[in-house]
């Protein structure tokens, strides 16, 4: 599903956020939420006039009466676990106090959750994993797809991406499948949206790359947007902590004793969650706000065509054919299928018979004249 079928209101509730923020640069925005400066205005006097409520097509739900009784405080806090059935004593207090209503401690919260068997008795088995949490939105995104389900017609692969330092969803997308080409076409979208990271951590194996040190195209495709690309390590999945934990969020809230019919159907529940998530969810580990007031969109642009990179003119620039490979000095020498169509740089260096290959500004291969043999990879 693209960005343009995302619902009305999650567009213009991110809108308002991020063109209220301090410095930011409103035709900017415009221009990537492909909206004119008139309508954009439009949203902002509706904001101030009314609040979020002059957002929404229905009046938000009345504030509730400081003075009411233990009882009607009881049916609140039941009436909203309803609605959100995974969500624990702490974020059910904060979303109720939110809307204006008056709320006992966490603990008697706890308590009436207890009383009517609304607490999963084996939330208390999961352990938290110690994370590192980087200084400003867009310092890193974490991205991955959560385990794949059955639809009534194919499968669905959750595509994920995360702010680490503001949990802020940036993507949540059903995908028929997990190829480079699907992920690189969502990213595309949040990049148009959001602006881009100065880096992205991911997991190993295809698409993403792998321990064997051979560049993917998708880290090529990243890199030449000025992106540094890392990997969790392997059987490690608290380096990927944030995202492994809003996966278990996904699962208990979206997943879990559901079944969707086709893609646009899931699509449809995650587009509602990632709404929920972002703007209404309190996070414990945000001190109980919501992602949506830690992220703002980053003032580095998505460029639709990189420019090629620049050269020396000593060096020999030769472009990289469809199995990788360079042709010099009447041989041919192995680069990387990743490079195909790119054009890159040989560069002789102090050793004797000894050249380096560049991409940009990345050295990818090191070719010895004396062995006739290349070694291309990360680790060069």
């Amino acid at each position: 599903m693209s960005w343009q079928e995302a619902s009305t209101m999650q567009l213009r509730t991110e809108f308002v956020h991020f063109a209220r923020q301090e410095g930011v640069n409103i035709r900017q925005l415009c221009r990537r939420f492909n909206i004119s400066p008139s309508t954009a205005y439009k949203w902002l006097n509706r904001f101030e006039t009314s609040g979020a409520e002059g957002l929404h097509d229905q009046s938000r739900r009345p504030k509730t009466s400081p003075k009411r009784c233990a009882d009607e405080v009881e049916q609140q806090i039941l009436t909203m676990s309803q609605q959100y059935e995974a969500w624990g004593a702490r974020k059910l207090k904060r979303v109720l106090e939110d809307e204006g209503a008056v709320m006992p401690s966490v603990s008697t919260v706890h308590a009436v959750l207890q009383r009517h068997s609304r607490v999963d008795p084996k939330a208390t088995e999961i352990k938290p994993f110690i994370r590192f949490e980087h200084e400003a939105p867009n310092d890193l995104w974490q991205i991955d797809f959560k385990g794949h389900f059955s639809l009534s017609h194919g499968r669905c692969h959750p595509f994920t991406a995360l702010d680490d330092h503001s949990r802020f969803s940036l993507c949540i997308a059903a995908c028929a499948n997990e190829q480079r080409q699907t992920v690189q076409d969502h990213l595309i979208r949040s990049f148009r949206r959001y602006g881009l990271p100065l880096r992205m951590t991911m997991d190993n194996g295809s698409p993403w790359g792998d321990q064997t040190g051979v560049y993917t195209a998708l880290e090529v495709w990243l890199m030449s947007q000025g992106i540094k690309v890392g990997h969790s390590r392997p059987y490690h999945p608290q380096t990927q902590g944030k995202l492994e934990r809003f996966h278990r969020g996904l699962k208990n809230e979206v997943l879990q004793g559901r079944f969707f019919t086709d893609l646009d159907d899931a699509q449809r529940a995650f587009d509602t969650w990632r709404d929920i998530y972002n703007q209404k969810r309190p996070h414990q580990a945000l001190g109980m706000a919501v992602p949506a007031t830690r992220y703002s969109g980053s003032p580095r642009e998505y460029q639709e065509q990189p420019a090629e990179p620049e050269y020396n003119d000593a060096d020999v620039v030769r472009k990289v054919q469809v199995g990788g490979e360079i042709f010099w000095r009447n041989r041919e020498y192995k680069i990387g299928k990743a490079f195909y169509g790119r054009c890159i740089a040989i560069r002789e260096t102090t050793e004797d018979g000894i050249h380096d290959v560049y991409w940009s500004r990345h050295r990818v291969a090191r070719i010895d004249l004396n062995l006739q043999i290349v070694t291309a990879g990360k680790k060069i």
